[in-house]
């Protein structure tokens, strides 16, 4: 899986830049494809994540926001977040992602034993 760093309205340190990775790697376990490297040398996964720091014009401090994208077979999965705190912003971006992805997995799964039930009704009947 390559993971794509941007930043707007601040720079990313290099440990920002390792909690962002290792968080969003956390995320290989739950889904297969992003395991997957193809023969090409090219992963077949990206993962795009953006991270800004709001304007100044909010009065109760700085906010942060963490954008992810992820491209899955039939899906596309974005996700934000917005926290007071880089660190946050991330995780709960990250939290966000093993929500969408569990749906996604459980959608594929519901699917496929529908499919299985109507073509046991049709050899049944």
């Amino acid at each position: 899986m390559q993971i794509i760093l941007k930043s707007k309205n601040l720079t990313i340190t290099d440990d920002i830049k390792k909690y962002t990775e290792d968080k969003i790697n956390s995320l290989k376990k739950f889904i297969d494809i992003l395991k997957i490297k193809s023969e090409i040398g090219k992963d077949t996964a990206e993962f795009f994540v953006e991270i800004e720091k709001e304007t100044m014009h909010h009065r109760k401090g700085e906010i942060f926001l963490a954008k992810g994208k992820l491209v899955l077979p039939g899906k596309t999965i974005v996700v934000s977040a917005k926290k007071d705190n880089i660190l946050s912003a991330v995780v709960a971006m990250v939290d966000a992602f093993q929500v969408e992805i569990k749906q996604y997995k459980s959608k594929n799964k519901e699917s496929i034993r529908r499919k299985q039930r109507s073509s046991k009704k049709f050899t049944i009947a």
